[in-house]
């Protein structure tokens, strides 16, 4: 997948994520973020550069980033869940 379709694909679903309140998620989904990367790239062979090959750049990081689209309270694990739910891949998800 070129880097600009995975770009816009994460952007897109960041975007759809704005609208899944992280209230009905359940709590116990600390473990959501690794199981649905690991899914995601296990079966679809499609995960992004690490952060670390952004040398120079500034990163929001995950965590902001969960709680600027889910809420203050909202976790890593909230954004796992909130993706996986909205994703429409059949081979991701939070159990």
């Amino acid at each position: 997948m070129s880097k600009i379709l995975r770009n816009a694909a994460l952007a897109s679903t960041l975007a759809l994520a704005l609208t899944v309140p992280a209230a009905t998620f359940a709590a116990d989904n600390s473990n959501c973020w690794g199981t649905v990367t690991s899914q995601f790239a296990t079966i679809y062979r499609a995960v992004g550069e690490h952060s670390s090959s952004f040398a120079g750049e500034a990163r929001l990081g995950l965590g902001n980033v969960a709680r600027i689209v889910l809420g203050e309270d909202a976790t890593l694990g909230d954004l796992g869940q909130a993706l996986a739910s909205i994703d429409g891949l059949s081979g991701t998800s939070c159990p």
